[in-house]
């Protein structure tokens, strides 16, 4: 695993563990949907279900894949190796760029408004410059917008473990507020 992506998955660990406990559990997944759909509030019906519909199937597949002794709870040891791992965790990833990338876009154009884009990154957690630079990395219009189809994109390259220099990177990257 690169160290780019050790940093991200480790970045993604402290984000799901949303009461800050060191773990990561169900209860988890329901405060970090209920956030992300309140920042969503133009969408459709649709787009919000397919996006709890994803965040269920994440925690779903982390609870199956990893929680060996039942105790519903993922550390970060049993997160680290799994979620970059392409064939285990692939169609979760893509399930969740999918939905989450519609999300952002409301009307249906295709494109995605900066000012969307930063309150729904920021629903999940990261931080307000690092969601700008990556917006910017994205390589906004002239009206400052990027397609959905890029995000989704970049939001899968996110979790490759080969991956470096990408986008994403962003997000780990330190900077001054």
């Amino acid at each position: 695993m690169r160290d780019e992506a050790a940093k991200r998955v480790e970045l993604v660990f402290s984000l799901f563990d949303v009461n800050g406990d060191g773990v990561i559990h169900s209860d988890d997944f329901d405060l970090m949907t209920g956030r992300v759909l309140e920042a969503a509030d133009a969408s459709d019906d649709g787009a919000k279900a397919a996006m709890r519909a994803a965040f269920r199937r994440y925690w779903t597949t982390l609870a199956t894949e990893l929680d060996a002794n039942g105790d519903g709870v993922i550390t970060m040891d049993e997160f680290r190796p799994f979620v970059l791992d392409p064939e285990r965790f692939g169609p979760t990833i893509a399930e969740f760029a999918e939905a989450l990338s519609a999300l952002g876009d409301p009307d249906g154009d295709g494109l995605i408004e900066r000012p969307l884009f930063v309150s729904l990154m920021t629903a999940i957690g990261f931080e307000e410059a690092n969601i700008h630079a990556l917006f910017d990395a994205f390589g906004p219009d002239a009206e400052d917008r990027i397609t959905v189809a890029m995000w989704a994109a970049g939001i899968k390259d996110y979790y490759a473990p080969d991956m470096a220099g990408i986008a994403g990177d962003q997000l780990v990257a330190a900077r001054a507020v």
